[in-house]
This record gives structure tokens, C-alpha cells and sequence, in this order.
């Protein structure tokens, strides 16, 4: 087995990844030269406060008693059972550790529905509740024998419904609640640096296989004989790794075409948005469906995405960078797709509607979305709230003009005068930030 524990190094190590930098500079690129730092550091912080939650009580919340998803049926397992990994087998760290990226990267999507205009202070109070009350719960209900999974076999081979669905209305909820950026729909807010964008996105395809392939995961204690597991590694991870690569494809495509005809333009946002839509779809679908279902998910996600990001203005949303549009409508059309499209010669073993399996396996498909829409809209609104009543959310409207990066961080992503040193202290700060907000009034 020492082959598998090896992948699952590199498994773990590609979805680390995917937050910082991957995340980090997808979503930085896409924000304004103004607020490109506070948007990074958002999901640098979100990696090390997900962290050490996780390891204190999030490992012990989320997957039971013994981590083994012998939950009983609960709803939420006990937080203190394994406090501190207490109890955990250090074979099993690699296990957890890969969880933990999950959670990671789940918490730092949600931060780019609140772009330029949220306090790095209370972002980071946010980012523990959230967890604690949203995440776990959804994850031990999913994956880990909970509630849900004990009343209804829902698929989510990587976390359509633990990881977007309860990313995308989290983050829908937040930008409702903290409200829109000065000058939402009266001035430009466009993107300041499409090449970070694209690297991220890139990178971000490469880690997914870390995400999606990583997830055929096994304990120590629940590892086949050596020739069992030997032949289900081989099969499913060349299933999951194929069909994450064709819905990619598939979705980009989509999503540019989308595009074309709704704008007359095919355009690298367009294309990086693409890459990433089709991530999200494939990922609760990739251990469910053939390669004509993946291509079927992926172009329905492109396309699906494509339309509903422009959305955010009909209804006067301000998700900065479309979190609900890629993430919430990516991920329930993965998961709902499933009931349509899976098939039993897949790893997940089920048939569709349309492989003859009735309505059985999309009736619990549209349960899990469900369930995980309403635990984690109406709990994530009392955060929202109680953080808005309390600390408060937002910045000063003047900061948010002259840039977040300056009246949070006191520096400039861009240095663009020289003779002067980096944005640390003194004259060189002030120049930095009146450039900054010069940039800001321009964009």
C-alpha cells in the first residue's frame, strides 16, 4: 500500500495548491489593482484559520466518533471526541490532511462574492463559524455516514454538494447581507490583471486532479486486500482523471460559446471562468457518470454559468467575482445532472434516468442540493447578521475609494514609482496609496 499513501501525498500536496497560490491569484487578477493584495490575503488567511480548526475540532466533527464514518446517523458528530486529533492513528494524518484542504479551499471560495470592501478582521472571525456550523456538518452528512447519507444515497464523489453548492449560497448570503461596493453598476470594476487570472485558472485545473482523483480515499482501517484495491485504484482513478479532463474541455467551450452569443465576444475571462465552471460541475458527477455524461455536464455547466453570472445585475447582486454564478449553479448542475446522466458501469455504480433508473437516484440527487441550501443559507444569514451587529463587516466608504489594500494592509500591490521602497512605512506609503486611489477613481 505504500503506492497509495505515495499518491495521496501528491494528491494532497495539488489540492494545497489550490488555494494558495491557485485561488489566491484567479481571484486576485480578477479584483482591481487597488484591492489584488486584501483579495489574496483573504485566502491565505482562510488556509491557516481552516487549519487549525480542522486539526482542534473540525476532523472530529465532521467524520464521527472513531473518523471512520461510523456516525450513527447524526446529524453532527461530537467536536470533542478527537480534540486535537486526539485518538487519530498517524497513518490516518494523510487522511485528515487531505480533508483539511477541502475545508480550506471551500471557506476561501466564499470570499469572492465580498470582493473590495470586507475587513480582514472580520473575515477571519468568520472564517472558524462558518466552518464549525456549515462545513463540517455538510461534510459529515455527505461522506461520513451522517443524517442525510443514512436516509438517502446522494453521490458526491469530491464535494458538489460539501464544497460549491455550500460555498455558492454562503457566498450569495454574504454579498446580499454586506451589501454592494461603491459604485456597483455606475462605474467599471473590471479585472486588472487577466494574466493572473489565467495562471490561476491553470493551475487550478491541475490541482483539481488532486481534488477530484485524490478522492478515491481509503483509512488504514478500511484498505481492501492488495489485489481488490489494487484493481479498483487503477479503474476508478482512470475514470475520475478522464472524465474531470473531458467536462473541462467540454465547459470552456460551453462557456465561450455562451458568450459569443450573448456578447459577440469569445474572451479569456470568458475562457478561465469556463475551466473552472466544468471543475465544479464534474466534481460531485466524476465517479458517477461515462464520458459522453461528462461531456454532457461540462457544456451544460459552461453554458449555464455563462448566463447566470450577468444575473448578478438584473437583480442588483453584487457577487464581486461570481461566486453564486460559477460555484452555486456549477455545483447543483453536477449534482442534479447525476440523476439524469449516471450509469452503473461507472464507480459509483447507479444508473440515471436516463439508463433506466427511474427517478430514484435524481430524487436524491435534488434532497442532498436541498439540504444543503437551507442548512447552510439560513445558518450562514444568523453569522452574517451576528458579525454585521457586532464587529461589522465593511470598511469605510473612503477606504473602499482610496483602496482596501492600503487601509488594510498599508501597501500597494504595484509598486509604480521608483526611488521609492516597498508599500512598508513612510512617504513611500502615502505616495503608493494616493496612486492607488487614483487607479481606484479610473477603473
Amino acid at each position: 500500500m505504500d503506492g497509495y499513501y505515495a499518491f495521496m501525498l501528491v494528491a494532497t500536496a495539488l489540492v494545497l495548491m489550490m488555494t494558495v497560490p491557485a485561488l489566491a491569484l484567479f481571484y486576485g487578477g480578477m479584483t482591481r489593482s487597488k484591492s489584488v493584495l486584501n483579495m489574496m490575503m483573504m485566502s491565505y488567511a482562510a488556509f491557516a484559520v481552516a487549519a487549525i480548526v480542522f486539526v482542534l475540532w473540525g476532523w472530529s466533527e465532521g467524520w464521527g466518533a472513531d473518523g471512520a464514518g461510523n456516525a450513527n446517523g447524526k446529524l453532527i458528530a461530537n467536536p470533542f471526541d478527537m480534540f486535537g486529533l486526539d485518538g487519530v492513528s498517524h497513518i490516518n494524518y494523510i487522511y485528515v490532511l487531505f480533508q483539511l484542504t477541502f475545508a480550506a479551499i471551500t471557506v476561501a471560495l466564499i470570499s469572492g462574492a465580498i470582493a473590495d470592501r470586507v475587513k480582514l478582521s472580520s473575515w477571519i472571525v468568520f472564517v472558524p463559524i462558518w466552518l464549525t456550523l456549515c462545513y463540517f456538518p455538510i461534510a459529515h452528512n455527505v461522506w461520513a455516514g451522517g443524517w442525510l447519507a443514512s436516509h438517502w444515497v446522494a453521490q458526491d464523489y469530491a464535494g458538489g454538494t460539501v464544497v460549491h453548492i455550500n460555498a455558492g449560497i454562503a457566498g450569495g448570503v454574504l454579498a446580499l447581507i454586506i451589501g454592494k461596493r461603491v459604485g456597483f453598476m455606475k462605474e467599471p470594476m473590471k479585472p486588472h490583471n487577466l494574466t493572473l487570472t489565467m495562471i490561476g485558472a491553470g493551475l487550478l485545473w491541475f490541482g483539481w486532479y488532486g481534488f477530484n482523483v485524490g478522492s478515491i480515499v481509503f483509512t488504514s482501517d478500511s484498505l481492501a486486500s492488495p489485489e481488490a484495491f489494487s484493481a479498483q485504484f487503477q479503474s476508478e482513478t482512470g475514470v475520475t482523471f478522464m472524465n474531470t479532463t473531458i467536462a473541462t474541455c467540454a465547459a470552456m467551450l460551453g462557456w465561450l460559446l455562451m458568450e459569443r452569443i450573448l456578447h459577440g465576444k469569445a474572451t479569456s475571462l470568458g475562457a478561465a471562468s469556463g475551466i473552472v465552471a466544468g471543475l465544479v460541475a464534474i466534481t460531485p458527477a466524476c465517479g458517477a457518470v461515462n464520458l459522453v455524461g461528462a461531456i454532457i455536464v461540462g457544456t451544460v455547466a459552461g453554458m449555464a454559468c455563462a448566463a447566470a453570472v450577468g444575473l448578478k445585475f438584473k437583480f442588483g447582486l453584487d457577487d464581486s467575482l461570481d461566486v453564486v454564478g460559477v460555484h452555486l449553479v456549477g455545483g447543483l448542475v453536477g449534482t442534479l445532472l447525476i440523476g439524469f446522466v449516471s450509469t452503473s458501469t461507472a464507480p459509483g455504480g447507479i444508473d440515471g434516468l436516463f439508463y433506466g433508473g427511474g427517478l430514484t437516484s435524481l430524487g436524491h440527487q435534488t434532497l442532498a442540493a436541498l439540504f444543503t441550501v437551507v442548512w447552510t443559507g439560513v445558518l450562514t444569514t444568523v453569522i452574517a447578521l451576528l458579525i454585521k451587529y457586532t464587529i461589522g463587516w465593511r470598511v469605510t466608504a473612503e477606504s473602499e475609494v482610496e483602496g482596501i489594500d492600503s487601509d488594510q494592509h498599508g501597501e500597494a500591490a504595484y509598486d509604480l514609482h521608483s526611488g521609492f521602497g516597498g508599500g512598508g512605512s513612510g512617504s513611500s506609503t502615502s505616495v503608493l496609496a494616493k496612486s492607488t486611489v487614483t487607479e481606484g477613481v479610473n477603473a
